[in-house]
């Protein structure tokens, strides 16, 4: 999902305030919960980022949501804002930049991983851990299959890229012979 800046001044925003308050993962949870809630109920999407609903209607559905989930101030306050400014429909760019946000904040990093088969736990925690030790941060993982992938795996932590797929062992293979001839 492409994060236009107006999400990513948005999102730091809210995480410095956030941090101000000592709630930055407070906040990501109160994010994702009602991030997911949004994505689930087409009605309250509808009534929330359809602009032929008034300003006050989405802001008291808000509200109403925030309340019955218990989610503190501080976010309802800033989706009352986002309403305010029409930037409401860009909540789950906001909530995902506010995510990597933390995460960077907390020396975790996502690693980008496809695998030609599925992993099992202990080999995704094997992988997380060796990922952990070369780069020296709290990896997470993604894992994707990738059938394309002849066998193997490639890791893309930020802009490195660990290739241990089947097809770039042989093509190294195949340029190593090369040289020998």
């Amino acid at each position: 999902m492409a994060r236009t800046a107006a999400a990513r001044r948005y999102a730091r925003a809210l995480f410095s305030i956030a941090g101000d308050e000592g709630r930055v993962a407070e906040i990501r949870a109160e994010l994702g919960a009602l991030g997911a809630l949004i994505e689930a109920d087409s009605e309250l999407r509808d009534a929330l980022f359809r602009p032929l609903h008034p300003a006050a209607q989405r802001r008291a559905v808000l509200e109403a949501i925030v309340d019955r989930l218990g989610f503190g101030t501080t976010l309802r306050h800033f989706c009352d804002y986002l309403v305010d400014q029409r930037r409401i429909v860009h909540f789950a760019e906001i909530a995902a930049e506010y995510g990597r946000l933390a995460d960077e904040a907390a020396g975790r990093v996502p690693a980008h991983v496809r695998s030609a088969g599925p992993l099992s736990d202990e080999q995704r925690e094997r992988l997380r851990r060796a990922l952990c030790d070369r780069t020296g941060r709290d990896v997470q993982l993604e894992v994707e299959l990738d059938e394309s992938l002849v066998g193997g795996l490639v890791a893309q932590v930020g802009d490195l890229v660990f290739d241990g797929s089947v097809r770039s062992q042989l093509h190294q293979l195949r340029r190593t012979l090369g040289k020998e001839h």
